[in-house]
């Protein structure tokens, strides 16, 4: 049982990291405008939402 649990999870981390790094790509592009535009409430908004990716990505990876 333990084993399938694992296995099902592995599965769904694979199909999740593509979607993780889709993501992260967006929220640069964004980031990038912001910081281009000086919009620091997107800058701040940008910075945490990578940093929630960025988190989910490491627990993805292990």
């Amino acid at each position: 049982m333990k084993q399938l649990n694992q296995t099902l999870s592995r599965k769904d981390a694979e199909k999740r990291i593509p979607q993780v790094r889709i993501a992260i790509d967006s929220e640069l592009t964004v980031l990038h405008r912001a910081l281009v535009n000086k919009d620091d409430k997107t800058i701040i908004r940008c910075k945490q939402k990578l940093e929630r990716l960025r988190r989910e990505m490491l627990l993805l990876e292990i």
